[in-house]
């Protein structure tokens, strides 16, 4: 692999939301409750991460002036709360989801927030991933089937600065995986990995 690891200090939980990203939060959070009480069928990889966390990790990258340009990317969006709070700071936002329903309720989401962010039915892997055979056998909860999404988008995986997923436990090789083969020198891939918090790789050469 060309990742850089950049560490992510614990300090990060003591910076201030970005202005508007508490109501956004509590609006999803909302959302996704009323989802979660009336959906008959239990989407099982379905999972919430800490979007406070995420909202701090965003402006701590921004404070640090990590980030190379202005396109973000949310791989395996759900509700797509990643995409919506990187909107919020002016980004071009995209989620990624497989699942209709969610990416049916993220669309939604966004247009009562106002958002201009948007979310993409499809899987989040690209045409001709060196390798992806291999490493695919080791994952359970991902759709690791190639798609054309990104040409519905308009942009390629390299077109993004910045990625941002939660993976289940396990298979965060895969998503940096793709990030390494297919994304642009100088992006950045934010993950979240529950107790251990977030993690941020930069892809180097």
């Amino acid at each position: 692999m060309t990742l850089q690891q950049i560490n992510v200090p614990d300090s990060i939980k003591s910076l201030p939301y970005h202005d508007g990203s508490e109501t956004l939060i509590d609006t999803a959070n909302d959302a996704i409750e009323a989802f979660m009480l009336a959906d008959q069928t239990v989407i099982e990889n379905f999972v919430t991460c800490d979007f406070h966390l995420l909202d701090q990790a965003l402006t701590w990258i921004e404070q640090s002036h990590l980030i190379a340009g202005n396109r973000f990317c949310e791989w395996g969006a759900g509700f797509a709360v990643g995409s919506l709070l990187a909107a919020l700071r002016g980004m071009e936002s995209v989620g990624i989801e497989i699942e209709p329903r969610l990416v049916h309720e993220a669309n939604d989401l966004a247009h009562s927030l106002g958002s201009s962010s948007r979310v993409y039915c499809g899987s989040l892997v690209p045409r001709d991933v060196e390798g992806l055979e291999d490493i695919a056998n080791e994952v359970r909860n991902v759709d690791t089937e190639e798609g054309d999404v990104y040409d519905e988008i308009g942009w390629e995986v390299d077109d993004f600065d910045l990625f941002f997923a939660f993976p289940w436990p396990g298979e965060h090789g895969f998503f940096e995986h793709i990030f390494d083969v297919r994304a642009s020198t100088g992006a950045l891939l934010l993950t979240y990995r529950g107790r251990e918090g977030m993690n941020l790789v930069r892809k180097i050469s």
